[in-house]
């Protein structure tokens, strides 16, 4: 075995960028500054409100949400975050931090990420971000995608009777004295059906534009609410086109008049009836859509194979939001990564 020597760290952190770190570039591209004022603002405590100015600084803000963007990116939980990030070099060398220095602790995660959630404050820093790309030319093009994803959540083990009080928005009967049970509840989740089966949790509804591949607009829902519910939320009015594709479960006589009424060409998918089967032109027209609806497929496959998966660990809708906007945001931060380098001469 060789002796520790003064460049060790250096030469390895070297090693791991000649392999290709996407750390590396995720911080040299994405302008994490850029979401300091207001991060601060929320989790800053104002001078009267401290109690004292002794005892440990608090950690710097863009790094905690540097934390929450690595938790993201590989699906952790608060304690193995905490843990990758004192065993691995690359999450040390994103975050800023040195082998001398303090890591924050899973209880100061899952502080920061609530001070986030209680402000809904992610929605904004994905605007935000949206922000920087649309002046980075990287406008919304080419028609808009919209669809939505199920967002898994931990099932919860209730009797029918506590199942029905929770759909009618009530606390069921005996959860009030039992505060631990109450809290580790959710209330906001719900189930749905898709091809025959059973899913409990909420949804990720989104607006992708068709040029970029890059996500416009989202809104986060309880898994029980249909598609179509959320697409005036969705559509974006920036796109430089007006056509609009999505499946399905989106076309009604009411959704093309609204669409054609706000000025919105549909490529929304037809579907046939038993006694009124689709034309074989309406068949190829749907095939034709096909191949552009699928882009909004390789958002939702890229989240759940490239960042380990879609699904929450946390209980209410507040928080589920905070890993909803998160994974959008992070996914735009990496798409915007690969349109720089893919851009890049030679």
């Amino acid at each position: 075995m060789g002796q520790p020597g003064f460049f060790d760290l250096a030469e390895r952190l070297e090693a791991i960028s000649a392999k290709g770190d996407p750390l590396e570039a995720l911080k040299a591209i994405v302008p994490f500054e850029s979401f300091r004022a207001e991060i601060e603002a929320v989790v800053r405590l104002a001078p009267e409100e401290r109690k004292s100015n002794a005892g440990r600084k608090p950690f710097d803000a863009v790094m905690m949400f540097k934390v929450l963007v690595l938790q993201t990116l590989y699906n952790l939980a608060d304690e193995q975050v905490e843990y990758q990030i004192r065993d691995r070099l690359s999450f040390m060398r994103f975050l800023g931090l040195g082998l001398e220095d303090t890591v924050p602790d899973a209880t100061t995660v899952w502080l920061f990420r609530e001070a986030l959630a209680k402000a809904g404050l992610v929605k904004s820093l994905f605007e935000r971000f949206n922000q920087h790309l649309d002046a980075k030319g990287y406008i919304a093009r080419g028609g808009q995608i919209v669809d939505a994803t199920i967002v898994n959540a931990p099932k919860q083990h209730n009797t029918r009777e506590e199942n029905e009080a929770i759909k009618a928005g009530k606390t069921p009967e005996g959860w009030d004295e039992e505060p631990a049970k109450n809290a580790q509840k959710d209330k906001d989740a719900r189930w749905t059906k898709k091809n025959d089966q059973s899913f409990y949790g909420y949804k990720n509804h989104v607006s992708v534009d068709r040029k970029h591949k890059i996500i416009r607009r989202y809104t986060e829902t309880d898994a029980s609410v249909h598609d179509s519910q959320k697409l005036d939320e969705v559509l974006d009015k920036s796109n430089t086109s007006n056509e609009v594709w999505a499946d399905s479960a989106y076309r009604s006589a009411e959704m093309e008049a609204n669409l054609k009424e706000q000025g919105y060409k549909s490529r929304i998918h037809r579907r046939g009836a038993r006694s009124h089967p689709l034309s074989g032109r309406q068949q190829a027209a749907n095939t034709t859509r096909s191949r552009v609806r699928a882009r909004v497929e390789h958002v939702f496959a890229d989240q759940e194979n490239g960042m380990g998966g879609i699904f929450v660990r946390t209980v209410g809708m507040a928080r589920a939001a905070v890993k909803i906007g998160m994974m959008n945001l992070v996914y735009n931060m990496r798409r915007f990564v690969w349109l720089e380098r893919a851009a890049a001469p030679g």
